[in-house]
């Protein structure tokens, strides 16, 4: 089964990103995440949605 959460160092290993860059996604909004029980969890479909988000921007 694929992963449906990241947390944010999986997240920034797979946009190939820093860490603190994926809080900054976060904190301005261009990357969608949840907080639970004091953990931040970024869904699959968020790191997709900003992915493609970037590919339009370049087009």
């Amino acid at each position: 089964m694929e992963r449906l959460f990241y947390r944010p160092n999986d997240a920034a290993t797979v946009l190939g990103i820093s860490r603190p860059a994926i809080f900054r996604l976060i904190k301005s909004g261009e990357l969608r995440s949840i907080k639970r029980d004091g953990y931040r969890l970024i869904p699959a479909t968020a790191l997709l949605d900003y992915a493609r988000s970037l590919e339009e921007e370049a087009a």
